[in-house]
């Protein structure tokens, strides 16, 4: 088991790497970069970028143990046929309605270079704050088998925690690493966490990246 917050997970005590996957929310340049989208709403980058050593020992430690790997990336098609005229007038209001921010076709897309991404990993593509919503990652976790997901990335009270709604919803059972996820908003990201907890783990559960690192040497010395 992983020692969480507020109670251990999973739940039955049941830590299996076959059925668990690392989720890593839309660790993309344009989040990250000090000349992308985040950056030119007036936030700073740097919040974001702090995560970046814990998320890639976690990916290093579920690689060891056989844990599925899922990449998400947000954006639209470059001809932006599957963008809402909601979301262009947000995007002309930023003063972004002639740039390449968030089109798919684009670099500021892609996840950042210091991510450790490989050929056998999943990367799932998404137009909305939720990585279920219109994609293929509901059917993906379940041809795999999995029912277990970790969570991290950006941000913590957009997209990490709207999919981690949707999860839940679909009855995976959900672990937030605190310090794998970042907000460029501290309140926002205090906030998105104690919400996990509230009603005795009503999104499930929470742990910083040495309790679930403790918990996955404990499960790779149970199988060896």
């Amino acid at each position: 088991m992983i020692e969480a917050e507020p109670f251990n997970f999973p739940y039955d005590g049941n830590l299996n790497a076959e059925n668990t996957a690392l989720i890593v929310i839309d660790l993309q340049r344009d989040f990250l970069s000090p000349d992308g989208y985040f950056a030119r709403k007036g936030y700073d980058p740097a919040r974001l970028r702090q995560v970046l050593p814990n998320v890639d020992r976690l990916v290093a430690a579920c690689r060891e143990v056989g844990i599925c790997i899922v990449y998400t990336r947000q954006g639209y098609r470059a001809d932006m046929a599957d963008m809402t005229p909601y979301e262009r007038w947000r995007r002309k209001r930023a003063g972004m309605e002639n740039t390449d921010v968030f089109l798919r076709e684009s670099q500021g897309f892609e996840l950042v270079p210091e991510l450790d991404v490989r050929p056998e990993d999943v990367i799932v593509d998404k137009t909305c704050n939720g990585s279920f919503t219109y994609t293929d990652l509901d059917h993906v976790l379940r041809a795999k088998g999995i029912t277990h997901l970790l969570f991290t990335g950006c941000t913590t009270d957009v997209c990490v925690h709207t999919s981690l709604r949707e999860a839940c919803d679909r009855n995976f059972q959900c672990l937030t690493v605190t310090d794998g996820c970042a907000s460029g908003d501290a309140y926002a990201h205090d906030a998105a966490l104690h919400m996990v907890t509230v009603e005795d783990g009503v999104f499930g559960t929470v742990a910083d990246t040495q309790a679930v690192l403790a918990g996955l040497r404990r499960l790779k010395e149970q199988s060896a």
